[in-house]
């Protein structure tokens, strides 16, 4: 490699000898490849710009592909036309991977490729470091995301999928626009990592000198705005949780958290489904979808299983056990588990097989979980016909957890109690009182629903690891 960096440096110092700049300066890029292809003319005037992919040479003419974000096209460089000067530059001094800017006239050769019948070329980026060989791509899987910047010049696959996901936002943001949500930003950085169970990331604020937490969820401050009269708002942005990594979890993921005034849980699921349908109906054009090689049916109406028959029918676990008795009842069936560890994560993860899409086109649709215990629900209502169960509902798509909704609690005594009882549970967690504050002035009754943006994407793109979907995930430091 220092070889080749060497020989890459000495053309360098041979572009700056003759005068030329190695890395230019702007370019009036007219227009783009694809644009360029999809609208050709015979003899049109082109000028444009791209990355050298590869170079052909034939004695006294040369062809290359120049690629940009949108495609590629072919370039014909002719020495009698262009000059000598001109094309020793092309031949002697420039390399696969080199940024350049050219401009010519359209036409396409015998075998009908469009091609740019290149009369100037400018200089605009000399590579040092030469691309991946022969263009298969880089094989380490890790290399891939690490350095993500030749993945996507090396894969198209893989650009075509964060084009996939830009879309997917835009589309989401269209949606909620469309039936009067308001967008929002709330903060990143929070005195209290509230709103959701994980463990923050923690930090310091000199100033103040406070210790701060990278949120873990927006929940909070987003109602705080319906206390403030925002009936209808969302948030698309940035949430953090110091755990583990896996093919679905990242430190730094994306959500959307969407809040109703006025509405419940029922509301969010429709909510969900009519989302969900939009973006696969937009983006992909079918209800139909292949996951892991299981065909999802995302016609409505979706499948709903309940938490709590579950718990029963498999573990004899009743809304009248405390955890102590939970714990006791899953190591009779041979879960060893303590009641300290206990979480709604770990018990999802024990009825992970009913979750799971069946091979019957029947169980083949996303399923809505309902019917939590309260204990594993500190922020949600009550079911009015049964109070030890939560109006709440998570949506799996494929077995994997896409979204989560409650009817939102707004009984602010009820409230302060929940955080009092986590507070005993969990010994270092931090009740929110200027929250409870809020809930005192008068919430309205609320539907609140957050979904994992990387994970819908994973899951409308076909892709089974969530760091295939992030364009720079999380990776221990190189060595």
């Amino acid at each position: 490699m220092d070889d080749k960096i060497n020989i890459r440096l000495n053309k360098r110092k041979e572009l700056e000898a003759k005068g030329i700049e190695p890395y230019g300066r702007k370019f009036d890029k007219t227009n783009t490849l694809k644009a360029i292809v999809d609208g050709f003319k015979e003899n049109q005037e082109i000028t444009t710009a791209g990355r050298l992919m590869t170079i052909r040479l034939h004695g006294g003419s040369a062809f290359a592909d120049i690629k940009d974000y949108t495609g590629k096209i072919q370039l014909y460089f002719k020495k009698n036309e262009l000059g000598k000067d001109v094309f020793d530059i092309f031949t002697e001094q420039l390399d696969m991977g080199d940024i350049i800017g050219v401009s010519g006239k359209l036409f396409k050769t015998h075998r009908g490729e469009i091609t740019i019948n290149v009369s100037q070329l400018t200089v605009l980026s000399k590579a040092l470091r030469p691309l991946p060989e022969k263009w298969h791509g880089l094989k380490d899987v890790e290399a891939r995301y690490r350095q993500r910047y030749l993945d996507l010049l090396a894969n198209d696959k893989v650009k075509d999928i964060f084009v996939f996901r830009s879309k997917l936002i835009s589309k989401i943001r269209t949606f909620f626009d469309n039936m009067g949500y308001l967008e929002v930003e709330t903060p990143m950085l929070q005195p209290i990592a509230g709103g959701a169970a994980g463990r923050p990331f923690k930090t310091h604020h000199n100033v103040y000198d406070i210790d701060l937490f990278m949120r873990i969820a927006p929940e909070l401050y987003l109602k705080r705005l319906l206390v403030g009269g925002l009936d209808k708002v969302y948030e698309i942005n940035k949430s953090f949780r110091n755990e583990g990594i896996s093919t679905r979890h990242n430190p730094e993921f994306t959500m959307l958290e969407v809040y109703t005034a006025y509405a419940d849980y029922k509301d969010m699921m429709q909510l969900t489904e009519s989302l969900v349908t939009h973006l696969a109906k937009e983006l992909l054009g079918k209800l139909e979808i292949t996951y892991k090689g299981k065909t999802i049916d995302l016609t409505p109406p979706w499948r709903k299983i309940s938490f709590a028959e579950v718990m029963k029918e498999n573990f004899g676990i009743t809304t009248d056990d405390d955890i102590s008795v939970w714990a006791k009842k899953l190591k009779e069936k041979g879960i060893n588990i303590e009641s300290k560890d206990i979480s709604r994560t770990k018990l999802i993860n024990i009825i992970a097989d009913v979750i799971e899409p069946k091979e019957d086109s029947k169980s083949n649709k996303p399923t809505f979980v309902v019917d939590y215990f309260i204990e594993l629900c500190p922020l949600a209502k009550t079911k009015k016909e049964n109070p030890a169960l939560s109006e709440r509902f998570e949506l799996y798509i494929a077995g994997i957890e896409i979204a989560n909704a409650y009817s939102e609690l707004n009984d602010p005594i009820q409230q302060m109690e929940r955080f009092k009882e986590q507070l005993a549970n969990e010994g270092d967690a931090l009740v929110d009182e200027d929250y409870v504050r809020a809930l005192e002035h008068g919430m309205p009754p609320a539907g609140g629903l957050g979904m994992g943006i990387d994970r819908i994407v994973m899951i409308l793109s076909g892709q089974e690891s969530i760091r295939e979907v992030i364009l720079f995930p999380q990776l221990k430091p190189e060595k």
